[in-house]
């Protein structure tokens, strides 16, 4: 997926967060958008995805060179970030049962796949509001990655993971993200130590 972002600009109320803004994501690559916090990086992820909207300019969304209508948007992004909500009724199981019928796995995989790769077997029927955050961080990054979608979100992804869950993120990474566009929103260079390209917010303040 090719995602073009041209004089983009947000704003709220009267102060523009970032404005003028002219990039392009090209299919395969990884990117970071970096910058201290309150610089806006949240904000320009949460754009890319659809989930706000912006004051200027435009971005455009192209999966093999054909434009993607606004309503498709969502069936080609999978976002993850620490302030998305879980359904904390649901089981695992139900949770990535419902997910999987709004976007689908990638190939080769189902929901009880992922829950072993997820070491979280033992919680595969627990209502997920009594997972502990680190774990339910594991099921948001899962949620984005093994989606099957080709432009994959992430913002600041090791939000509440101890060592065993930095690395199972990184393998993650490395194993199911090789050849999909990613954007990662951070300022801790273990988030992205493995992206292209960086980005950096103020730039474009």
């Amino acid at each position: 997926m090719r995602i073009k972002i041209t004089n983009l600009g947000k704003r709220y109320n009267r102060e523009w967060i970032f404005r003028n803004m002219d990039f392009q994501f090209n299919p395969g690559n990884h990117y970071a958008i970096t910058g201290p916090n309150g610089s806006g990086k949240s904000t320009l992820l949460q754009l890319i995805s659809g989930s706000t909207i912006y004051n200027e300019g435009s971005i455009s969304y192209f999966d093999i060179e054909q434009l993607v209508k606004p309503e498709k948007i969502f069936q080609k992004i999978s976002f993850a970030a620490p302030y998305l909500d879980l359904v904390e009724e649901m089981t695992l199981v139900e949770f990535f049962s419902f997910h999987h019928k709004m976007k689908g796995w990638l190939p080769i995989l189902d929901s009880h796949k992922i829950i072993s790769l997820l070491s979280l077997e033992k919680s595969a029927n627990k209502q997920i509001r009594y997972f502990s955050s680190g774990m339910r961080q594991r099921v948001k990054l899962a949620q984005a990655i093994f989606s099957d979608v080709p432009a994959v979100l992430l913002d600041e992804p090791l939000t509440n993971l101890d060592h065993e869950g930095i690395s199972l993120y990184l393998s993650l990474i490395k194993d199911y993200c090789t050849n999909r566009l990613v954007i990662i929103s951070s300022n801790d260079k273990k988030e992205y130590s493995f992206c292209n390209e960086e980005i950096d917010i103020r730039a474009y303040k």
